[in-house]
């Protein structure tokens, strides 16, 4: 029996309707605005113009190389053939190092069955809202935050968002969000912060945790509870007197609801290792594991066993930190005090004062000036761009990080440039801040 072969139909022939042919969620799912920021200061550099690049949440391995006992034992280990699957919650002697490393450095108590490894922060956090949120459910977070405002729609939930300012270092108190906890499924919180570079004190997030506490007990018997999601892939970065609180920490019985998101990306300036993990109740990490699984988000096992030996190796991370911090809290204040000295001089300038993650938070009070070319400078986007193609800044608004009021602020990530970087920008961005009227 022969047939006819059917017509091929390339992709522009393919017949359009009012209908999408795709999904509801691509739809609506925004891109990133930040890998925007970065596609457009990429140009800029290629240009030749000389370019200070505070938008990328990352380090240069050459001034903030990995631990060298991890970069031995990833190349040792990748020799010896450890490169097939790893299992699909993790090597056992991670999960169990992870658990000892919570016990030794941050006083918690739980074991293996507590612990998801998967491949860096963002599975985790896309677990947790797939593990604890339904369709219709409400996330509760402050704004500026990291990446919450994808994530929600992901799930189909309904994004709370609860804004902050600059007077309680853009992380919320527990008064503000008290209203927002009631019949919500998640809240979402970073600390150190990623975009802000701040960090709770005890009081503040003990606070913030009692009202977690009072609406989980609130509950009745057949009602799902409020989950917490604690972001703090920043924790063993902190500086300037600040030091880091966990919510099981400051209040033993959050332990029931309580996921942390960590991993080695921040603390051991190992981004594309990509070797993170879930610590939460044993209920959530299975379900999570089980759902990751599906996705494939293991981290590759060479890195696994390497991270495994290097959480056990207390004084080699010690001495590592005495000279990552250093550099850090060097380039941060770097920034901070060359935006202190344009502010006593005059210009309409601000920033926090560092405390902890690579991140310092900045304000350029630009809004309705006027660029040397005419422009009008009216929201932190139009200052964005006047500052890159003036003077070569390089940094992100508050807007990539849910945030709303066009009010000046900017997150500057200080793991990629160099003192000597900073010193010529703070020439130019003299020179760019003195030209707007």
């Amino acid at each position: 029996m022969t047939g006819t072969a059917a017509p091929h139909t390339s992709p522009s022939a393919l017949p359009t309707s009012s209908a999408s042919r795709l999904s509801t969620l691509s739809d609506t799912l925004k891109p990133s605005l930040i890998l925007t920021i970065a596609a457009e200061t990429r140009e800029v550099i290629a240009s030749g113009q000389p370019v200070c690049n505070l938008t990328v949440g990352d380090f240069d391995p050459a001034h903030f190389p990995i631990p060298e006992r991890l970069a031995q034992n990833l190349a040792r280990l990748v020799q010896q053939g450890e490169t097939n699957y790893p299992p699909s919650a993790g090597m056992p002697a991670l999960r169990t190092a992870v658990a000892k490393f919570y016990k030794d450095w941050l006083g918690l108590d739980y074991t293996d069955s507590n612990v998801l490894v998967v491949s860096g922060g963002r599975p985790v956090i896309y677990g947790a809202y797939r593990a604890v949120v339904n369709p219709g459910d409400r996330v509760v977070y402050p704004t500026p935050s990291w990446s919450n405002e994808y994530y929600t729609p992901i799930v189909g939930a309904q994004a709370v968002e609860v804004p902050c300012t600059a007077e309680t270092g853009f992380l919320p108190t527990a008064a503000q969000l008290a209203p927002s906890l009631r019949g919500a499924s998640l809240l979402v919180l970073c600390s150190p912060m990623n975009p802000c570079g701040t960090l709770f004190d005890e009081q503040q997030l003990g606070e913030i945790c009692d009202a977690v506490l009072a609406e989980n007990a609130r509950r009745g018997a057949n009602e799902r509870p409020l989950f917490l999601l604690y972001d703090q892939m920043y924790w063993m970065l902190t500086f300037g007197g600040g030091k880091h609180f966990t919510p099981v920490g400051v209040r033993p019985d959050m332990a029931k609801y309580t996921i942390f998101v960590d991993g080695i990306s921040k603390s051991f300036a190992a981004t594309g290792l990509r070797v993170g993990w879930a610590v939460g109740p044993a209920d959530v990490i299975k379900t999570m594991s089980n759902l990751l699984t599906h996705v494939g988000a293991w981290a590759p096992r060479a890195e696994q066993i390497a991270t495994a030996d290097l959480l056990g190796a207390t004084d080699e991370i010690k001495a590592f930190h005495r000279v990552m911090l250093p550099g850090l809290e060097g380039r941060l204040k770097f920034l901070a005090d060359g935006i202190a000295a344009l502010k006593a001089d005059g210009h309409d300038v601000d920033s926090t004062p560092p405390r902890g993650s690579i991140y310092l938070s900045a304000r350029f009070g630009l809004n309705g000036k006027t660029a040397p070319g005419g422009e009008r400078l009216v929201t932190n986007d139009d200052i964005r761009r006047y500052l890159l193609r003036s003077c070569g800044l390089a940094a992100v608004q508050f807007q990539a990080f849910s945030a709303r009021d066009e009010t000046g602020w900017f997150r500057l990530s200080a793991g990629a440039v160099t003192p000597d970087d900073i010193r010529a920008l703070m020439t130019r961005l003299r020179g760019a801040l003195a030209a707007v009227k």
